[in-house]
């Protein structure tokens, strides 16, 4: 992955958010009251629609579940153009800051030691499992003057403060992993990264926005003008971390402005426009820093902000906050939930099962008939992308359910199997959702270098 969350799990209900006027809820001091949406209807800046919605937002669960879904397409078939479809990760971004503002109703130290738990255990389990092959591999320091320093990165394998070290290649090609597979599994955790600091610095940026909204929104774009486009260089780690804090921070305050519905305050002449506008902006400055993958964004850290942002604000404007599903989309009710209850599993997970289906698809070349025949090992080899798009899944569910069982004990719920419906005999009261995953009861008015793609 070239690079989650906010990554969604029913748990117990949780307790309903505080109604307008109540403490800690909108009109508190300090807390801005939400503005109705005309003509929306079960808009939840309503009180008794309020008062009645304390679950899901089922249109915002879909969301989530599109953006893994598409994670894990662009991971398999490197297609940029999926970039501009459906920017992944800004929408994940977007989803775990208009969670946050809900979440920072409460108190922060309990909201931030709640959702950091919720990332650092199936973390934990993941960076125990890739770092236990990679020693089994024989990595190791290579000077012992630098263990020390090497022990203390190796840490962010646990905690995502920092960039992990992974070596760039072990083992040997041909062999049961590639030899470069390390960069791959270590892929998926500058998502985590970024997220831990947005998590840890939303008590200082809810209050800013509150105070100076726009300015506080577009500050990060104005900064991804600075930092990823060559006007400042931030060599190494340092620069990736600055980088994808910028690209990715007016989505996360985005979803601030969800919560307390700014957006709702836009003159209707002037919404509609407001996300093509910066959506056009984008299109115009890739077009002109076109990387070897033509239309990736991955690759334009500005196109990637300003089409990420733009985008979002489009999703946000719309959102219906469907309590549940259409008709015409209650056929995957119960996969939307079990990649919402899942989501960090999903998102850190798939980059292992994408490496498990190479040797899986190398057993074909064993084959006589394959390997003695020119069209059959030429089609072979160009059916690679499409065979690991169709293994990926059910590798993926494996791990899924090796692993999900982290998410449910970070979250202080009964662990299960397979969550597609709500846990009926799971711990009563709220639980601190997991990255990108978990209630969002939203308007709620209101998982490498440069920018990631996911």
């Amino acid at each position: 992955m070239t690079s989650a969350t906010d990554p969604a799990d029913t748990p117990a209900a949780p307790a309903a958010p505080a109604l307008p006027g109540g403490p800690g809820g909108p009109g508190s001091p300090g807390v801005p009251a939400p503005r109705r949406r005309a003509g929306r209807p079960g808009h939840l800046a309503d009180v008794a629609v309020q008062a009645e919605f304390t679950g899901r937002d089922r249109y915002l669960d879909l969301l989530r579940t599109l953006a893994l879904f598409r994670v894990v397409l662009y991971h398999t078939f490197a297609w940029g153009w999926l970039t501009l479809l459906f920017p992944s990760m800004g929408v994940m971004f977007a989803l775990a800051g208009a969670l946050m503002a809900r979440s920072l109703a409460r108190p922060a130290a309990k909201v931030l030691r709640g959702r950091i738990r919720r990332l650092l255990l199936p973390l934990w389990l993941y960076g125990v499992v890739v770092l236990g092959v990679l020693f089994a591999q024989g990595w190791r320091p290579a000077r012992d003057g630098e263990a020390v320093l090497w022990w203390l990165r190796i840490a962010c394998w646990l905690v995502p403060v920092g960039t992990p070290p992974f070596p760039a290649r072990i083992g040997e090609d041909g062999g049961l992993l590639d030899a470069g597979w390390a960069e791959q599994a270590a892929g998926p955790l500058w998502y985590l990264r970024a997220y831990f600091w947005f998590v840890m610095l939303s008590p200082l940026l809810l209050k800013a926005f509150r105070k100076a909204p726009w300015p506080t929104l577009l500050a990060p774009l104005a900064l991804t003008a600075v930092v990823g486009t060559g006007v400042v260089e931030i060599p190494g780690a340092t620069g990736d971390a600055v980088r994808d804090f910028a690209v990715y921070g007016s989505c996360w305050i985005l979803g601030f402005a969800h919560h307390d519905g700014l957006l709702y305050r836009i003159p209707k002449y002037f919404a509609p426009s407001l996300g093509p506008l910066f959506m056009g902006a984008a299109l115009w400055w890739t077009s002109d820093h076109l990387g070897p993958q033509g239309w990736d964004l991955g690759g334009v850290p500005l196109g990637q902000a300003l089409w990420s942002f733009g985008y979002c604000v489009l999703l946000f404007q719309v959102s219906p906050a469907w309590r549940r599903l259409p008709d015409r989309l209650r056929r995957l009710d119960k996969l939307i939930t079990l990649a919402n209850n899942r989501a960090v599993s999903v998102y850190l997970w798939h980059e292992i099962a994408l490496i498990a289906t190479v040797p899986l698809i190398d057993l074909l070349w064993k084959i006589p008939a394959v390997w003695q025949s020119a069209t059959l090992s030429g089609l072979l080899s160009e059916a690679y992308p499409p065979l690991m798009f169709l293994l990926v899944w059910p590798l993926l569910a494996l791990l899924v359910a090796a692993s999900g069982w982290a998410e449910d004990l970070s979250a202080r719920r009964r662990p299960r199997l397979w969550p597609t419906g709500p846990d009926r005999r799971g711990r009563a009261g709220r639980t601190d959702p997991a990255p990108g995953a978990g209630p969002i009861t939203g308007p709620i008015t209101g998982p490498g270098g440069g920018s990631h793609t996911g």
